[in-house]
């Protein structure tokens, strides 16, 4: 079969570009995890009170999970290209519009449903294009390029500060709007899947996978093993997420630390969050979703059971504990493509995972209010934790039961 050439070099070396450009495309997008930043200010701004600062946040996380298996089904209709532009268009619209919202209900519409819309559009096509291109190392790839959502916070989280100290809310809104809407076009303009038929130089003949066929997608949707994924995918989202909107407050409330220490405390966990998706996405690949799986769910077990019992003072146990849930909401990330890559048909992936990621959607909507409701209720954030132990417990049971292979790979054929 004739080389055709990636970005003028043969696709064994041009494919590796399509990490870092998927990469900054989802650094773009994972701006939503900067929105604590926004809230003082939108706060003071719109006179709102916390509850209602959350409610964009919370209900763009639920638009982008709804929206993730509806454009999944388009990415090969419409092309890589189309999908990503249309995403990022519709992102920065959001961003733009949300700078002249005057109160809440107006900021719900325009940064929860037209920018959520935008990232679920756009947020799965360079997986897709990264899943495609590495079908020998489909969970390295996935995690190296979706670490840019998670890693956001890191470089997107400064720059809102920086332009909230020089602007007012709504001016850097449209700053990033429009900003973000040019970087995404230029990186669409470059991103491809592979040609028919295309596979890597040293991928064995006898690692081949049938093509797809239009059952495929039955069969996903009535095997066990995509209720096991989806289960164990909405039980870290459900831990992850949790964690990420009490990380300030436990370290205040439970371990009295200052609002400022607090804050930094952030910035670490960021960090893991990002390194989780690499290093499951390569636990997956080396070890099988399954096992990848119950290491991360053994990793929440041991940060709750920390939790459990710490207390004024315990600022080591706090960080090991913090770190280890960020790592494991990271590794979710990593795991759940590299899983749907797996047990099903991967020439449908784009559709596939748009389904699976449905549970990120309930895990975000649920994981957002029980630990504050539990705070509400008992006073404390310490119960959380038994409730993050349990589930994890009964996450472990359904992968080890539920994590397996739906269809046999074909030594036959050659990987369409």
């Amino acid at each position: 079969m004739e080389r055709t050439k990636v970005f003028g070099m043969i696709p064994e070396q041009g494919r590796w570009l399509y990490v870092p450009l998927g990469l900054i495309v989802l650094l773009c997008l994972g701006t939503v995890y900067s929105w604590s930043i926004f809230r003082k200010p939108l706060e003071t701004a719109l006179n709102i009170g916390a509850t209602e600062s959350l409610l964009p946040f919370t209900v763009l996380l639920v638009v982008f999970a709804i929206l993730m298996p509806v454009t999944g089904f388009f990415i090969d209709k419409y092309g890589c290209r189309t999908v990503t532009a249309v995403g990022g268009v519709v992102t920065g619209l959001g961003y733009i519009l949300s700078s002249f919202a005057t109160d809440i209900s107006t900021l719900v519409f325009t940064y929860g449903v037209i920018a959520g819309a935008g990232v679920g559009i756009a947020y799965g096509v360079p997986l897709a294009v990264a899943a495609r291109w590495f079908p020998d190392k489909k969970g390295l790839a996935v995690g190296l390029t979706v670490i840019g959502f998670g890693l956001s916070p890191l470089v997107t989280a400064p720059i809102a500060k920086s332009l909230l100290g020089t602007y007012q809310v709504g001016q850097s809104f449209l700053i990033l709007g429009i900003a973000f809407t040019i970087v995404i076009l230029l990186v669409s303009a470059t991103l491809s899947f592979p040609p028919s038929g295309w596979k890597p130089a040293d991928l064995a003949t006898s690692q081949s996978i049938k093509s797809a066929t239009n059952d495929d997608d039955v069969r996903m949707l009535q095997s066990s093993s995509f209720y096991g994924l989806w289960i164990c995918y909405t039980i870290g989202t459900f831990v992850g997420l949790s964690a990420i909107g009490i990380s300030s407050p436990v370290a205040q409330e439970i371990i009295k630390l200052d609002a400022g220490t607090a804050a930094a405390t952030v910035s670490l966990f960021a960090v893991f969050n990002g390194l989780g998706r690499p290093l499951f996405g390569w636990l997956a690949d080396k070890y099988k979703p399954r096992n990848a799986a119950i290491i991360n769910y053994v990793l929440i077990l041991i940060a709750s059971i920390l939790m459990s019992s710490a207390g004024e003072g315990n600022v080591v146990t706090y960080l090991v504990a913090f770190c280890l849930f960020w790592l494991s909401l990271g590794g979710w990330l990593a795991i759940a493509p590299t899983a749907t890559l797996t047990l099903f048909n991967p020439t449908n992936y784009a559709q596939n995972y748009g389904i699976v990621f449905t549970a990120y959607g309930v895990g975000a909507l649920f994981g957002t209010i029980v630990a504050g409701r539990i705070r509400d209720i008992f006073g404390s954030y310490t119960l959380a934790f038994y409730v993050t132990a349990i589930l994890a417990i009964v996450g472990i049971i359904c992968a080890w039961f539920l994590l397996k292979r739906s269809w046999k790979i074909s030594s036959k054929m050659n990987l369409s």
